[in-house]
């Protein structure tokens, strides 16, 4: 039996339906579909696919970056595959586990794939710093302005809001007004 798993990063940007129909065309009877990172490990979707398999099965994916992002998350899943009596298939890139040679291609292309990534993160972390280095200020922007923040302060401070009060009025999270307090006890 070929099973499919199919997988996107974002709800609102990507569907799995090119996948999806990919697997239909392949032979998948049964299809498991995930919006989570491929980064991650606490993916359901991908846990019941591997639990649904029995020997002699076949896990097929529409591309190999649909089921890992990294190599050694990559070799633990074709672990388990493999300790199933599986094999695995990736319909892209045409790597077939049941042959010699689709098991040595899927682990040079899992190596480029993990390649990939870092080279994107190190990208990243390059923009990122240039970015910080030109004072651009990263990370999610205030819910408060310097005027509110310092309302919120004064109002708990001279005790006529509590902290979840003020949090109530200004629509932040306790939390929120927590670390403002904290912040101006440092200063």
């Amino acid at each position: 039996m070929i099973i499919g798993y199919a997988r996107v990063s974002k709800i609102e940007d990507q569907d799995t339906a090119a996948q999806f129909q990919a697997l239909k065309i392949a032979g998948a009877e049964r299809i498991f579909e995930e919006t989570a990172s491929g980064g991650r490990w606490d993916r359901p979707e991908l846990h019941r696919a591997l639990d649904f398999l029995r020997e002699g099965d076949v896990l097929a994916v529409w591309k190999l970056d649909r089921l890992s992002r990294s190599l050694k998350d990559l070799l633990s899943i074709m672990d388990k595959i493999e300790d199933k009596g599986a094999d695995f298939k990736s319909l892209t890139e045409a790597i077939d586990t049941t042959t010699p040679a689709g098991r040595m291609m899927m682990q040079m292309v899992g190596c480029f794939a993990e390649f990939e990534r870092q080279m994107i993160r190190e990208r990243t972390m390059a923009g990122l710093e240039h970015a910080r280095a030109r004072g651009v200020r990263l990370g999610r922007r205030p819910k408060l302005t310097p005027m509110q923040r310092a309302e919120v302060i004064e109002m708990v401070r001279s005790e006529r809001k509590t902290a979840a009060e003020a949090a109530r009025i200004f629509r932040v999270h306790p939390s929120t007004v927590c670390r403002l307090l904290a912040a101006a006890q440092e200063v």
